[in-house]
């Protein structure tokens, strides 16, 4: 049976390996997903408006529709990743499909010949903005061992918590350290490394703060696999209306729900130089996050002429409370000490409420629209990286935390391009996306570049669209918090293909 223990508050504070840096970035940022048409011209949206999916750049387009519609798209994503380990090559691939957009909008128009107020629309609209499955798999040879990582967080910790007492339950100590004020997540690793014997104390005393490895080696062989599963979709509550023959004005509700599960395992093999000795130590950490959120966006589209519209939005900050559910497995052959023990399993659960603010988002856009035959368009977006934050702020880990992503990340600058060319019922369209990486030095994650294109028919009432788009991301790697510092570069690149329906009614 499970056991599990919640931390509120204080005790949230010092899982630092499951609330950090890493945790506001995947939560900050949004894919490219949406309706096919959307994907194919990059996403490329924010003055043109007319397609269901831009309402999550500018809340206005949704009042350029003419007449209600319905549209439906799902997507297949494919995902290959080629990892560099300390000069050992692997690839992984992941794939898989789904149901990422299905929305309707409805068109009220005014029946006041002299109002100024042409129309109001009213739309509602699901988008998954981040498909999180993905599957990594990095392995090579290093002089660094998992030993470093239980050192790391043993320092400074005394002995005696770290020892079971008279008839104490392996998984009951464990949930104690965590729950203890002062030791949490660092005593748990502590206690792992040092009852399975890997780290030992320098002196056998209980107020003994210092530790060393158990083993000597020259080289260790390490594999990592990451599975990933999981998405952040958002729901979309939106009205819209139309001033003049020029003006649109249009706000929207978002509601996000997240569901993150990742599952890390770490193997690794060397030879105690020593002893001549094979010590192996299997290493798990299984993560699962799940969560609301909550955002609101303002935005506008102007008419300067028959040709060129101009486009500005703003998307608030989004406020989410998520729950963690954090537990760590491992299986080691190194040598015992009494009542030690060398498996511990992922049933001992730790539980973790905590908040995330990411940081809010402007958006500028101009296109050129060539009557019935194309158009162009482009898109700005600023979003500064450094203001997200770990919530509540009060806790001192959390403190440390935000001042340490206000230190990392930076401003980010974004730019989709998009067209679209049209030969009768034939759109040929084609786009491109730049997003600048979060990081201030660019050193950790690399800027990501995008192209994309479709093309869709158009049946009269209906249409229907393809789209294929395709990123690249460089990322540096780190196989845990701390301990092992050599990173594996991992080269990402996310393929798309989206089939999108739209019925106008």
């Amino acid at each position: 049976m499970k056991r599990y223990l919640t931390f509120i508050g204080l005790f949230a504070c010092v899982m630092a390996s499951a609330q950090n840096i890493n945790d506001v970035l995947r939560y900050s940022t949004e894919n490219l997903q949406g309706s096919a048409r959307f994907q194919a011209m990059g996403g490329a949206f924010g003055s043109l408006g007319g397609d269901l999916s831009a309402l999550n750049i500018n809340p206005a387009g949704s009042a350029v529709f003419n007449n209600g519609l319905f549209s439906i798209s799902g997507t297949n994503y494919h995902r290959d990743t080629d990892s560099d380990y300390n000069g050992t090559l692997r690839n992984s691939t992941d794939n898989n499909f789904d149901i990422n957009q299905v929305g309707g909008v409805f068109i009220f128009k005014s029946t006041d010949p002299d109002s100024k107020w042409k129309k109001l629309s009213l739309a509602v609209n699901y988008d998954v903005v981040q498909n999180f499955d993905d599957r990594v798999v990095t392995s090579g040879r290093s002089n660094e061992g998992i030993d470093n990582y239980f050192l790391d967080f043993a320092d400074g910790i005394e002995l005696q918590p770290l020892k079971l007492r008279d008839n104490e339950r392996i998984g009951d100590a464990y949930l104690d350290i965590g729950a203890t004020n002062g030791l949490g997540f660092a005593g748990q690793q502590a206690f792992l490394g040092f009852q399975t014997g890997i780290i030992e104390p320098t002196v056998d005393e209980d107020d003994n703060t210092s530790y060393f490895s158990n083993v000597n080696y020259q080289g260790v062989d390490q594999d990592f696999r990451q599975n990933i599963s999981g998405y952040n979709s958002k729901f979309t509550v939106n009205a819209a209306t139309q001033y003049g023959d020029n003006f649109y004005f249009g706000a929207s509700l978002n509601f996000h729900t997240i569901q993150y599960d990742r599952l890390n395992r770490y193997d690794e093999s060397l030879t105690d130089t020593d002893s001549q000795e094979l010590r192996t130590v299997a290493f798990d950490n299984l993560l699962v996050t799940e969560g609301t959120g909550f955002s609101l966006s303002l935005g506008a589209i102007a008419k300067l002429n028959d040709v060129i519209r101009l486009g500005a939005s703003y998307q608030s900050p989004t406020w989410y409370r998520l729950t963690d559910n954090f537990s760590q497995g491992i299986d080691s052959n190194y040598p015992l000490k009494e009542d030690s023990f060398n498996f511990f399993d992922l049933n001992y659960v730790n539980i973790f409420d905590y908040q995330i603010k990411t940081p809010g988002k402007i958006t500028g856009s101009v296109s050129a629209v060539f009557g019935k035959s194309g158009l162009l368009s482009v898109d700005y977006g600023y979003q500064d990286m450094s203001n997200a934050e770990l919530r509540p702020t009060s806790d001192s880990g959390f403190a440390d935390e935000n001042t340490f992503i206000s230190e990392s990340l930076g401003t980010v600058s974004s730019i989709r391009v998009g067209g679209e060319y049209r030969i009768q019922r034939v759109s040929l369209r084609a786009g491109y996306r730049y997003e600048q990486s979060p990081y201030e030095s660019g050193n950790i994650v690399g800027d990501l570049n995008g192209i994309s294109g479709g093309v869709g028919y158009n049946f009269g009432r209906s249409r229907l669209d393809l789209a294929v788009n395709r990123t690249e991301q460089d990322v540096l790697q780190y196989f845990f918090d701390t301990g092992i510092n050599t990173p594996a570069l991992l080269n990402n690149i996310n393929t798309n293909v989206t089939i999108g329906y739209t019925l106008n009614f």
